[in-house]
């Protein structure tokens, strides 16, 4: 099987969602496995239910202090597992910085996630006042990222 084959098959898997692949024959085996290791995935509270706030360190990170539980705050979650990083390239500047005023589709970050790299988006107006997450750390799905007051 050739490699063009291969990523076709990886393309049309992650298109479906299929976590795992096995193929086998007189020549060849092959077994592919898409996204984390874990096949459960939690489930969501019932609809109408509070979410909890996420989860934060008591120490203040890098980019200034940790949010308050009673601030009116907007928090930018991580849609997959992967690696964090604030800016596009190694020598690159960050997309943005605490006090930095965000609108809807403006690039807060990357996730990379199976060499692919993830652009993560601000979905509201408003000051960014807080990055929750170190740059080049593994981030969990549904981790909050960012923390911003909205106008």
């Amino acid at each position: 099987m050739d490699l063009r084959r291969i990523e076709a098959l990886l393309l049309l898997l992650g298109e479906h969602d299929v976590c795992e692949f096995h193929y086998k024959d007189d020549e060849i085996s092959l077994r592919l496995r898409l996204g984390p290791q874990s096949p459960v995935a939690p489930e969501p509270p019932p609809l109408g239910t509070p979410l909890p706030a996420p989860p934060r360190d008591e120490s203040p990170s890098a980019s200034g202090t940790a949010p308050s539980q009673e601030d009116n705050l907007v928090f930018v979650e991580s849609p997959m597992v992967g690696m964090f990083y604030r800016s596009s390239s190694p020598g690159a500047d960050p997309f943005v910085e605490v006090g930095d005023h965000v609108s809807p589709g403006s690039t807060l970050c990357v996730v990379e996630a199976m060499k692919l790299m993830n652009e993560i988006e601000a979905e509201a107006h408003g000051t960014l006042v807080s990055i929750l997450v170190e740059n080049a750390e593994p981030v969990q799905f549904g981790q909050a990222l960012f923390a911003i007051r909205p106008d």
